[in-house]
């Protein structure tokens, strides 16, 4: 397996990695969002991108999105890891854990003082492997969707 940094021309292979992590989630994104969120993440010109973990034969079997954004509570940014996911079949390999550790490194070349994440609290396998790679500290988060 390796771990790389995903790019436009990627787009095929990533597709079904979103899909399957929105339906996981029971959501839905429309075309045009799901478009400009790719651009996004591979333009190189938002603080934001992805990693993709790809098998022996080079398919995409798993994702990871990370944000950087600033914090009132320190100099260096936040790092945001908004999105993980990894198909089925790839699942137990280890592919979760060096996704994360991808965000870390390249969360600490940025100059980000952390990274943190949000999951469904019935989400239990990815839990037991977020409990081994970070703290849980216990906040409970509220939203207002517009």
């Amino acid at each position: 397996m390796h771990i790389r940094p995903m790019i436009f021309s990627d787009r095929a292979g990533w597709d079904p990695l979103w899909q399957g992590y929105l339906t996981f989630y029971k959501a839905s994104v429309d075309e045009k969002t799901t478009q400009q969120t790719f651009e996004r993440l591979t333009s190189g010109t938002e603080p934001m991108g992805a990693f993709l973990a790809l098998d022996e034969t080079g398919r995409a079997v798993g994702a990871v999105h990370w944000i950087l954004h600033r914090s009132c509570w320190t100099m260096g940014d936040y790092c945001y890891l908004q999105d993980l996911f990894v198909s089925a079949e790839a699942r137990g390999k280890g592919l979760g854990r060096a996704l994360i550790e991808a965000v870390y490194k390249a969360a600490r070349e940025a100059g980000a003082s952390r990274v943190y994440w949000l999951t469904h609290e019935t989400n239990t396998t990815a839990r037991a492997l977020y409990d081994q790679l970070a703290t849980a500290p216990g906040y409970i988060q509220y939203r207002k969707v517009f």
